[in-house]
Protein backbone atom coordinates (compact mmCIF):
# COMPACT_ATOMS: atom_id res chain seq x y z
CA UNK A 1 0.00 0.00 0.00
CA UNK A 2 1.31 3.42 -0.64
CA UNK A 3 2.43 5.99 2.14
CA UNK A 4 0.12 8.82 2.60
CA UNK A 5 2.66 11.27 1.33
CA UNK A 6 2.66 9.29 -2.12
CA UNK A 7 -1.18 9.39 -2.37
CA UNK A 8 -1.62 13.59 -1.51
CA UNK A 9 -1.63 14.85 -4.76
CA UNK A 10 -5.07 13.53 -6.36
CA UNK A 11 -7.63 15.03 -8.64
CA UNK A 12 -10.49 17.18 -7.30
CA UNK A 13 -12.98 15.87 -6.49
CA UNK A 14 -11.73 12.13 -5.67
CA UNK A 15 -13.26 12.04 -2.50
CA UNK A 16 -16.83 13.47 -3.52
CA UNK A 17 -16.46 10.49 -6.26
CA UNK A 18 -16.36 7.56 -4.23
CA UNK A 19 -19.04 8.81 -1.81
CA UNK A 20 -21.29 9.06 -4.88
CA UNK A 21 -20.21 5.74 -6.10
CA UNK A 22 -20.54 3.80 -3.40
CA UNK A 23 -23.72 5.33 -2.34
CA UNK A 24 -25.09 3.87 -5.93
CA UNK A 25 -23.80 1.11 -5.49
CA UNK A 26 -24.98 0.29 -1.77
CA UNK A 27 -28.56 1.55 -2.54
CA UNK A 28 -28.64 -0.97 -5.49
CA UNK A 29 -26.57 -3.66 -4.20
CA UNK A 30 -26.76 -3.61 -0.37
CA UNK A 31 -23.93 -2.86 2.01
CA UNK A 32 -22.81 -6.22 2.69
CA UNK A 33 -22.74 -7.64 -1.18
CA UNK A 34 -20.40 -4.46 -2.32
CA UNK A 35 -16.98 -4.76 -2.57
CA UNK A 36 -14.23 -2.46 -2.36
CA UNK A 37 -13.21 -3.62 -5.52
CA UNK A 38 -16.22 -2.73 -6.94
CA UNK A 39 -16.17 0.42 -5.56
CA UNK A 40 -13.03 1.73 -6.86
CA UNK A 41 -13.81 -0.09 -10.24
CA UNK A 42 -16.47 2.39 -10.51
CA UNK A 43 -15.32 5.54 -9.32
CA UNK A 44 -11.99 5.16 -11.03
CA UNK A 45 -9.34 5.11 -8.53
CA UNK A 46 -6.94 2.33 -7.12
CA UNK A 47 -8.09 0.87 -3.34
CA UNK A 48 -5.23 3.29 -1.65
CA UNK A 49 -7.18 6.24 -2.64
CA UNK A 50 -9.93 4.80 -0.72
CA UNK A 51 -8.39 3.92 1.82
CA UNK A 52 -6.31 7.38 2.08
CA UNK A 53 -9.73 9.10 2.12
CA UNK A 54 -11.80 6.47 4.57
CA UNK A 55 -9.60 4.19 5.96
CA UNK A 56 -11.70 1.40 4.93
CA UNK A 57 -15.56 0.66 3.24
CA UNK A 58 -16.88 0.71 6.71
CA UNK A 59 -15.54 4.29 7.06
CA UNK A 60 -16.60 5.35 3.63
CA UNK A 61 -20.37 4.15 4.83
CA UNK A 62 -20.41 6.14 7.77
CA UNK A 63 -19.05 9.25 5.71
CA UNK A 64 -21.93 8.62 3.10
CA UNK A 65 -24.02 8.71 6.10
CA UNK A 66 -22.66 12.20 7.28
CA UNK A 67 -22.77 13.87 3.92
CA UNK A 68 -26.43 12.81 3.94
CA UNK A 69 -27.11 15.06 7.38
CA UNK A 70 -24.86 17.25 5.89
CA UNK A 71 -27.32 17.72 3.01
CA UNK A 72 -30.22 18.06 5.09
CA UNK A 73 -28.85 20.71 7.37
CA UNK A 74 -27.97 22.35 4.53
CA UNK A 75 -32.15 22.41 3.68
CA UNK A 76 -32.75 22.95 7.18
CA UNK A 77 -30.79 26.59 6.84
CA UNK A 78 -31.77 27.56 3.57
CA UNK A 79 -35.24 27.17 5.34
CA UNK A 80 -34.85 29.89 7.80
CA UNK A 81 -33.22 32.21 5.87
CA UNK A 82 -36.35 32.99 3.91
CA UNK A 83 -39.51 34.49 5.45
CA UNK A 84 -42.95 34.13 4.65
CA UNK A 85 -45.88 32.42 5.45
CA UNK A 86 -45.91 29.04 7.50
CA UNK A 87 -47.46 27.49 4.44
CA UNK A 88 -45.29 29.30 1.80
CA UNK A 89 -42.12 28.35 3.60
CA UNK A 90 -43.33 24.35 3.63
CA UNK A 91 -43.32 23.98 0.86
CA UNK A 92 -39.87 25.60 0.09
CA UNK A 93 -38.92 22.78 2.44
CA UNK A 94 -40.63 20.56 0.37
CA UNK A 95 -39.02 21.98 -2.73
CA UNK A 96 -35.32 22.21 -1.41
CA UNK A 97 -35.74 18.63 -0.29
CA UNK A 98 -37.28 17.25 -3.87
CA UNK A 99 -33.97 18.90 -5.16
CA UNK A 100 -31.54 17.92 -3.59
CA UNK A 101 -32.71 13.99 -4.22
CA UNK A 102 -33.14 14.86 -8.00
CA UNK A 103 -29.09 15.92 -7.91
CA UNK A 104 -28.07 12.77 -5.03
CA UNK A 105 -30.31 9.93 -6.07
CA UNK A 106 -27.75 7.49 -5.04
CA UNK A 107 -27.18 9.04 -1.07
CA UNK A 108 -31.04 8.81 -1.06
CA UNK A 109 -32.00 5.75 -2.47
CA UNK A 110 -29.15 4.25 0.12
CA UNK A 111 -30.18 6.02 3.17
CA UNK A 112 -34.45 5.11 2.26
CA UNK A 113 -33.23 1.44 1.48
CA UNK A 114 -31.19 1.41 5.01
CA UNK A 115 -34.05 2.88 6.91
CA UNK A 116 -36.99 0.96 5.06
CA UNK A 117 -35.74 -2.23 3.22
CA UNK A 118 -34.56 -5.58 4.82
CA UNK A 119 -31.49 -5.78 6.64
CA UNK A 120 -28.47 -5.38 4.67
CA UNK A 121 -25.41 -6.26 7.30
CA UNK A 122 -24.33 -2.44 7.28
CA UNK A 123 -22.87 -1.18 10.60
CA UNK A 124 -25.53 0.54 12.58
CA UNK A 125 -26.46 4.25 12.69
CA UNK A 126 -28.31 6.82 14.34
CA UNK A 127 -30.75 6.43 11.15
CA UNK A 128 -33.77 8.35 13.36
CA UNK A 129 -31.73 11.53 13.87
CA UNK A 130 -32.69 12.32 10.06
CA UNK A 131 -36.49 12.35 11.70
CA UNK A 132 -36.13 13.97 14.37
CA UNK A 133 -34.06 16.90 13.17
CA UNK A 134 -36.35 17.69 9.77
CA UNK A 135 -39.23 17.23 12.79
CA UNK A 136 -37.96 19.49 14.97
CA UNK A 137 -37.52 22.17 11.98
CA UNK A 138 -40.82 21.88 11.21
CA UNK A 139 -42.24 22.14 14.57
CA UNK A 140 -39.94 25.25 15.19
CA UNK A 141 -41.73 27.12 11.56
CA UNK A 142 -45.23 26.17 13.56
CA UNK A 143 -44.62 27.41 16.55
CA UNK A 144 -43.51 30.65 15.37
CA UNK A 145 -47.19 30.77 12.64
CA UNK A 146 -48.78 29.84 16.59
CA UNK A 147 -46.87 33.05 17.94
CA UNK A 148 -47.53 34.81 15.07
CA UNK A 149 -51.59 34.19 14.89
CA UNK A 150 -50.91 32.90 11.00
CA UNK A 151 -51.85 28.94 12.88
CA UNK A 152 -54.83 28.35 14.45
CA UNK A 153 -53.93 26.59 18.24
CA UNK A 154 -53.14 23.69 17.44
CA UNK A 155 -50.49 20.81 19.03
CA UNK A 156 -47.27 21.24 17.33
CA UNK A 157 -45.96 18.24 17.56
CA UNK A 158 -49.35 17.01 15.55
CA UNK A 159 -49.22 19.84 12.96
CA UNK A 160 -45.57 18.81 12.22
CA UNK A 161 -46.23 15.10 12.23
CA UNK A 162 -49.06 16.00 9.73
CA UNK A 163 -46.38 18.14 7.29
CA UNK A 164 -43.79 15.13 7.25
CA UNK A 165 -46.29 12.56 7.05
CA UNK A 166 -47.80 13.97 3.42
CA UNK A 167 -44.13 14.91 2.37
CA UNK A 168 -42.82 11.24 2.94
CA UNK A 169 -45.83 9.38 1.61
CA UNK A 170 -45.74 10.83 -1.05
CA UNK A 171 -41.87 11.02 -1.65
CA UNK A 172 -42.00 7.13 -0.98
CA UNK A 173 -45.46 6.50 -3.17
CA UNK A 174 -43.20 8.28 -6.34
CA UNK A 175 -40.32 6.10 -5.00
CA UNK A 176 -42.63 2.95 -5.31
CA UNK A 177 -45.21 3.53 -8.25
CA UNK A 178 -42.90 5.82 -10.55
CA UNK A 179 -45.85 6.05 -13.03
CA UNK A 180 -47.75 7.96 -10.30
CA UNK A 181 -45.30 10.35 -9.65
CA UNK A 182 -46.21 14.19 -9.70
CA UNK A 183 -43.96 16.77 -7.87
CA UNK A 184 -46.39 18.84 -7.09
CA UNK A 185 -48.69 16.48 -5.03
CA UNK A 186 -47.08 17.36 -2.08
CA UNK A 187 -48.04 21.26 -2.29
CA UNK A 188 -51.46 21.11 -3.48
CA UNK A 189 -51.86 18.11 -0.22
CA UNK A 190 -49.98 20.70 1.95
CA UNK A 191 -52.72 23.54 1.07
CA UNK A 192 -55.74 21.36 1.73
CA UNK A 193 -54.04 20.85 5.23
CA UNK A 194 -53.22 24.39 5.74
CA UNK A 195 -57.01 25.29 5.05
CA UNK A 196 -58.03 23.57 7.79
CA UNK A 197 -55.05 25.08 10.09
CA UNK A 198 -54.88 28.35 9.05
CA UNK A 199 -56.57 31.62 9.79
CA UNK A 200 -57.59 33.19 7.04
CA UNK A 201 -54.81 31.78 5.20
CA UNK A 202 -55.28 31.14 1.53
Amino acid sequence: MKMKSEIKPLEAGTRERLLETASQLFASKGYASTSVREIVARAGVSKPVLYYHFQSKEGLYYAILEWGAEVQKKIIDDVFEVSGTVQSRINFLYRRIYEEIQEYQGLYAMIHGLIYGPPQGAPAYDFPKYHRQMFEAVKRICVEGLSSGELKKADTDEVAFLVLSLIDSSLNLAKILPELADPKRPERLLRLAFQGLGQGMK
